[in-house]
C-alpha cells in the first residue's frame, strides 16, 4: 500500500493540534473564572469563594501542563514536515510566534507558582495579581497565536519576492481583516466551553447531594455567564460568517455544502455532499435562509463552489458536517442557558434533576465544538496553506511518507496514553471534590484597603 507523505503530514499535524487546542481553551478560560472567583473572594471575604478557587487551580494547573508539553511538539512540525513553508514565511511568522513565547509564556510562568503555592506565603493582593497576570498572559498567548494563524487566512502587509514573504507594515499583518472575529470567537468559545463545563461538574456534585456548599454556587454563577456567552457567540458566529463571506467565499460554500452560485439560497438542516458528482444527496433546508445569514438579505446572492475548479476546493464533507456540528452544539448552549434562567426566575435551579443531568451531558461538548470549528477553519482553507498564495501541497518537507506514518503512529500512541493519565487524574480530582482543610489566608486591612467598597 503507497502512502502519501503530504497527506500524512496534515493529518499529523492535525491530530497533534487538535489534541493541543483542548487545553488552551480549558486554560483560557479557568483563568479568567479563577479571577472572578477571587474577586468575589476577596470582595465579600466568604470561604465559599476560596475553596472554589482551591479546587479549580488545581484543575487550571493539570491543564496548563498538558498544554505546554503538547504544544511543543508543533514548532518543531513546521520544520520537519513543512519546512519549505517556514523557509517562505519565517519572516512573518517567527516573530509572531517570537512574541508568543517573551509576552505570554514568560508571563504565566513567572506567575503561575505564586498563583499555584504561594498564596498563604506573599498576602491576597500579590495573589490576585498573579491571577489576573496569568489570566492575561493566556489571553495574550491566544492573541499572537490567532493572528498568525490568521495571517495565513486573510495575508496583508507583506511582499512576496522569489517565494519569500517580506513585512512590509507589522500592524497590518497583526491585524488582518479576520484576526479580531476569530481572536473575539476563540475567547468566546473557552469561557463559553469552560463555563459549561464547571456547570456540569457542578450538576454532577448536587445529583449526588456531594459538596452543596461549592456545587450551589458555581452552578449558578457558570449559567448565568452562560447566558451571556451563549448568545454572544452566536452574534459574533454571524459577524465572522460575513467576513469569511467576504474573504474566503469557498470556504463558506463548502460549509453551506452549495455548487451553484445562486440567490435566495437555502440554509442545508442536512444533506449528502457528492464530491465527485458536485451535488448534493437528501437535501432537507430552509427555504432562502442562507442568503438571509451571509448577505443578511433573503435574495442575496451567494457564490458556489464550481466557481472554482475542483483542484481549488477544500474537502466539502468534513466541512459540510463539522460546521453543523459546531453549530447544533452552540445553539444547544443557548438552550441550556436559556432553561437555567427559566429555572432561576421559578426559584428551581437547584430542584431538577433532568437539569442537572443535562448539564453533565453539555459539560465536554463545549471542546467538541471548539475542535469541529478549528476543522471548519483549517480544512475550509484547503488547499490553499497561505490562502491564494500557496498551496499545502508544494510547502510540505519532501521526506519520506513512511517516516511520516511512523511518526504519526507514535504521536497517536504516546497522546492516547497522555490523554487517558489526564482524565484519570481529572476525574479523581472531581471524585475528590473541594479540599476544605486548609484555612484561608487572613484579611488585613491593608491588603483589602485597594478594594471597592460595596
Amino acid at each position: 500500500m503507497e502512502f502519501d507523505a503530504v497527506l500524512l503530514s496534515r493529518i499529523q499535524f492535525a491530530f497533534t493540534l487538535a489534541f493541543h487546542i483542548l487545553f488552551p481553551t480549558l486554560t483560557i478560560g479557568l483563568a479568567v473564572f479563577l479571577v472572578i472567583i477571587e474577586a468575589l473572594w476577596l470582595r465579600t471575604k466568604k470561604d465559599l469563594y476560596y475553596y472554589i478557587y482551591k479546587f479549580w487551580v488545581r484543575i487550571f494547573g493539570l491543564s496548563f501542563g498538558m498544554g505546554v508539553v503538547s504544544g511543543i511538539v508543533l514548532s518543531f512540525e513546521f520544520g520537519t514536515n513543512f519546512s519549505r513553508f517556514s523557509e517562505a514565511t519565517g519572516n512573518v511568522l517567527g516573530p509572531l510566534l517570537g512574541y508568543e513565547v517573551m509576552t505570554a509564556f514568560f508571563l504565566e510562568a513567572s506567575f503561575l507558582g505564586v498563583m499555584l503555592f504561594a498564596w498563604h506565603r506573599v498576602g491576597n493582593r500579590l495573589h490576585f495579581l498573579s491571577t489576573c497576570v496569568v489570566a492575561l498572559g493566556t489571553i495574550i498567548s491566544a492573541f499572537w497565536i490567532l493572528a498568525a494563524n490568521s495571517w495565513m487566512h486573510t495575508p496583508a502587509g507583506y511582499r512576496l519576492e522569489e517565494g519569500i514573504f517580506y513585512v512590509t507594515d507589522w500592524s497590518e499583518v497583526i491585524f488582518t481583516s479576520s484576526f479580531l472575529y476569530r481572536f473575539t470567537h476563540m475567547l468566546l468559545a473557552s469561557f463559553l466551553s469552560t463555563a459549561l463545563l464547571i456547570a456540569g461538574v457542578a450538576g454532577w456534585y448536587l445529583l449526588k447531594g456531594q459538596h452543596e456548599f461549592v456545587a450551589r454556587s458555581c452552578f449558578s454563577l457558570t449559567l448565568g455567564l452562560a447566558a451571556v456567552l451563549a448568545p454572544a457567540q452566536i452574534l459574533m458566529g454571524d459577524l465572522h460568517g460575513l467576513q469569511v463571506q467576504r474573504d474566503q467565499p469557498m470556504k463558506v460554500a463548502a460549509m453551506e455544502g452549495l455548487w451553484e452560485t445562486g440567490r435566495g439560497v437555502p440554509f442545508l438542516i442536512f444533506a449528502w455532499p457528492d464530491q465527485e458528482k458536485e451535488t448534493n444527496h437528501f437535501e432537507i433546508g430552509i427555504p432562502k435562509a442562507a442568503s438571509l445569514i451571509l448577505q443578511h438579505d433573503p435574495e442575496g446572492e451567494v457564490k458556489g463552489l464550481k466557481e472554482v475548479s475542483p483542484d481549488q476546493r477544500p474537502n466539502v464533507p468534513i466541512v459540510f458536517f463539522s460546521f453543523r456540528l459546531m453549530l447544533f452544539i452552540g445553539f444547544l448552549f443557548l438552550g441550556v442557558a436559556l432553561i437555567g434562567l427559566w429555572l432561576r426566575w421559578r426559584k428551581q435551579l437547584y430542584e431538577r434533576p433532568w437539569f442537572f443531568r443535562l448539564c453533565m451531558f453539555t459539560a465536554p461538548l463545549g471542546f467538541v465544538a471548539t475542535v469541529a470549528g478549528w476543522v471548519v477553519a483549517e480544512v475550509g482553507r484547503q488547499p490553499w496553506i497561505v490562502q491564494g498564495l500557496m498551496r499545502t501541497v508544494d510547502m510540505a518537507s519532501d521526506i519520506p511518507a513512511q517516516a511520516v506514518l511512523i511518526s504519526l503512529s507514535l504521536f497517536v500512541l504516546v497522546y492516547g496514553i497522555l490523554f487517558l493519565a489526564f482524565v484519570y487524574y481529572l476525574f479523581k480530582l472531581f471524585r475528590a471534590g473541594p479540599d476544605y482543610k486548609t484555612e484561608p489566608p487572613p484579611f488585613t486591612s491593608a491588603r483589602t484597603a485597594w478594594l471597592p467598597s460595596g
